[in-house]
């Protein structure tokens, strides 16, 4: 099987992943954080040269650093830790459900409304007034997508985290899309949140996520309970990360996370993943597009190409395309990615998308089957 599926969820995971979580569950199996025993001691060890990974990735402070189920958790803790009874939030016309649902949730609980302001995949100017126009005098948050996951677009994070600042409102970056493969700091795009999967671009386990602080008194935790901390104490602590994370940390996940950004790290960084990606890329866009039938959603420059590239082939449902590749033996994405706001900028709502989302472990030669297989089908099925 050829994996092209990266934006889902990286595949395969570096061979260290593997091993460290296999080590959790063999030699340490203790819980971190509850207890003084020299198995427990280790584990929280674990942990906290994990969360300071993390948190040097990021341009964060260790203790600002709270481990998560996945990106859709962060979202959900950020968000709804933020917005209070009458605050107004901000998001963007490419959001993932993950931020979408949230906010309209709390919209249909009278908590707080929402604005939509719309990205121009060629214009980041055009996008940021979008962005200065929504604002009201009851604005407390902008929360978007870096990079979207239906098309490869990447926001103006900068500018708009600017924009934040200048209105002393909070910003909540969803990293989902380039974590990993994109540097962020969050000091330098004044995000007050960062929230990131993983197990995509990060490179570790499913069941993996972050949430990064630049100042984690802005948001209320949604969750109480153990701690290991101030057990004699009704409240839970009010100091990070023990006033976020409650319960039993995912110890083998987390020691995966680890290696996978020690992976990251080991290959040249963020910037030597995106190059190799940005390379498949490039190839199959140009390809793609002299295929008589295809349509490549290309209005990215070089510069803000990311490692999405998505397509239809007329005439065909994008799951029928995906369909017909599968039985090729290559895993592709198709339909709508649980982004229905974003397929309203490429009149795409009737027949979704395909999404190839090339990895670090691909291949110009995987890329190249995949350009064969596409030719094949659209030639069968294009009169």
């Amino acid at each position: 099987m050829i994996y092209l599926d990266n934006a889902a969820t990286s595949y395969p995971k570096p061979d260290s992943v593997i091993t460290a979580m296999v080590n959790a569950q063999k030699y340490i199996g203790a819980n971190p954080g509850r207890g003084g025993h020299k198995k427990t001691v280790i584990a929280g060890q674990h942990l906290f040269k994990t969360r300071q990974a993390v948190a040097e990735l990021f341009g964060a402070e260790s203790e600002n650093v709270i481990f998560t189920q996945n990106c859709t958790h962060s979202l959900n803790v950020a968000i709804k830790g933020v917005l209070k009874k009458g605050d107004e939030v901000i998001i963007s016309s490419m959001e993932h459900n993950s931020v979408l649902r949230p906010v309209h949730k709390l919209k249909m609980q009278g908590i707080a409304d929402y604005s939509i302001a719309t990205v121009y995949p060629e214009d980041e100017e055009k996008t940021l007034h979008s962005f200065r126009q929504a604002i009201t005098d009851k604005t407390k948050l902008i929360a978007c997508t870096c990079v979207s996951n239906v098309f490869g677009t990447r926001l103006p994070i900068e500018k708009i985290g600017r924009l934040c600042k200048e209105n002393n409102i909070i910003f909540i970056a969803d990293a989902a899309q380039c974590a990993g493969t994109q540097k962020i700091d969050i000091k330098k795009c004044n995000i007050d949140i960062l929230c990131a999967p993983g197990h995509k671009g990060l490179m570790g386990p499913m069941g993996t996520g972050v949430m990064v602080f630049n100042d984690p008194s802005i948001c209320e935790s949604l969750f109480q309970g153990g701690t290991g901390s101030n057990s004699m104490q009704p409240e839970q602590p009010d100091f990070p990360p023990d006033s976020f994370e409650t319960g039993t940390a995912n110890l083998p996940g987390i020691m995966g996370l680890y290696e996978g950004i020690k992976f990251i790290k080991k290959v040249g960084g963020e910037n030597a993943i995106s190059e190799k990606e940005h390379y498949l890329c490039s190839i199959l866009i140009r390809e793609l597009k002299a295929i008589k039938g295809v349509h490549v959603y290309d209005k990215m420059t070089d510069i803000n190409r990311t490692n999405i590239v998505p397509f239809n082939i007329a005439n065909l449902h994008s799951e029928q395309v995906a369909e017909l590749a599968d039985k090729s033996c290559i895993a592709l994405r198709a339909g709508y990615h649980c982004s229905f706001l974003t397929h309203s900028i490429y009149s795409t709502e009737k027949t979704g998308i395909v999404r190839v989302s090339p990895g670090y472990f691909n291949t110009k030669k995987d890329v190249n089957y995949l350009i064969n297989c596409v030719n094949k089908i659209a030639k069968a099925h294009i009169l």
